[in-house]
């Protein structure tokens, strides 16, 4: 048996070339299949968790599934604003908290999150280095942000500067890291969550300027000054930076009712008040509407599984197509190495044997290929997570 063994390995080692091409699509066969429905299983687990963690959500009306993945993934938003009234409007109910987001600005490719502290309380987030902010321009990393950006807490990071389009004309924040989260495995991980305000600053809903009621005429952005009336050039912008010497100088132009939100988070006391306050939001014809975040994403799971499907049966039909080709290799190459199977005859080698050595080629080819298919499906599983959140990103 040993020297049956022995002389395919040979061959196999020989004719290195048509055995790396054997093994490699006898691998993927059976990687592929397998290797798919790990990783939407795994998806669909992380999407499930994320949404069945989060009652209800309320956000302007259009596409659930967009108002959905942005309120729970921090992914673009898509949708209209909503006015912070609606906050006060669902907390006074009596029947749920509303957790505002605010999801229209970035530091680099990390979302940046306005939002209060009670999303920290709803999400269980917990600082591993440094605190909460505290202060209008502070801000908080996610583990993963923290990484991507590689900042620490003491160091400043700077938010994404307004668009084109923006006619507020908003300014870039530099804003002081105050606190490093704990990772959690979730999109919490690579938000940058600041005060909600601090995303008005951003907005250029707020502003500060240089106090040049105390500056003298000739001095930088003073043009003249008249008695108490001083005329300030364009030179006097406002602040890019909050600190403890301007912060009092920062005011809102206009009502904070009507500012703009992105997403609520409505967090009932109990299951009764849920269903009251969704009876609430019911009405047709609102600018508002409310979610279940996993009614939606269930939906959404339906139609990838069923999409899942349907490529796992041309998986397989390709599969089935590759192994009729290997198994035409094999004869193939049978009927090339006839010379060699008759000098093996001659020289004394049994049917038995002959069988024997073509049997034991093949099964190493398949055996190296099962092999190597679960180790790649193992890999999937153990960091399918990973590369969930990396296609996601």
């Amino acid at each position: 048996m040993n020297d049956v063994l022995y002389m395919a390995w040979r061959y196999a080692r020989f004719n290195w070339g048509k055995t790396v091409l054997l093994v490699s699509a006898i691998s993927l066969v059976l990687f592929l299949p397998a290797g798919l429905h790990v990783v939407v299983e795994q998806g669909a687990r992380t999407l499930t968790a994320r949404s069945e963690s989060t009652p209800l959500l309320i956000g302007a009306r259009g596409s659930a599934v967009d108002l959905t993945l942005s309120a729970l993934y921090f992914r673009p938003p898509n949708l209209p604003s909503t006015e912070f009234r609606e906050v006060d409007r669902v907390t006074s109910t009596g029947l749920a908290t509303g957790i505002p987001l605010h999801l229209r600005y970035t530091v680099r490719e990390q979302r940046i999150v306005g939002t209060t502290m009670d999303y920290a309380e709803f999400r269980g987030l917990a600082v591993a280095d440094g605190r909460w902010f505290g202060l209008l321009g502070e801000c908080v990393l996610g583990a993963e942000a923290a990484r991507a950006v590689g900042v620490g807490v003491g160091e400043h990071v700077l938010s994404s500067a307004g668009s084109a389009f923006d006619v507020a004309g908003a300014f870039p924040l530099k804003m002081p890291v105050v606190g490093v989260l704990e990772p959690t495995g979730t999109a919490d991980d690579e938000a940058v969550f600041v005060d909600l305000k601090t995303t008005w600053i951003i907005s250029g809903l707020a502003h500060g300027h240089d106090n040049v009621n105390t500056a003298q005429e000739g001095d930088r952005g003073v043009l003249k000054r008249e008695g108490s009336n001083v005329v300030a050039n364009a030179s006097v912008l406002s602040y890019t930076e909050i600190t403890s010497r301007n912060i009092d100088s920062f005011h809102f132009h206009g009502n904070p009712d009507g500012f703009p939100v992105d997403a609520i988070l409505a967090v009932p006391t109990d299951t009764k008040s849920g269903i009251l306050l969704r009876g609430r939001y019911g009405e047709e014809g609102t600018s508002v509407q409310m979610l279940v975040p996993s009614d939606v994403v269930g939906e959404l799971l339906e139609t990838v599984f069923s999409v899942r499907n349907y490529v796992i049966l041309g998986s397989i039909a390709v599969g089935a197509a590759t192994l009729i080709t290997a198994a035409l290799v094999f004869v193939l190459s049978i009927r090339l190495r006839r010379r060699e199977i008759e000098t093996i005859r001659r020289i004394g080698g049994s049917s038995r044997l002959l069988i024997g050595v073509l049997a034991s080629e093949i099964s190493l080819v398949v055996l190296a290929g099962i092999v190597i298919a679960g180790v790649l499906t193992f890999g999937v599983s153990r960091f399918g997570d990973l590369l969930v959140r990396f296609i996601g990103s």
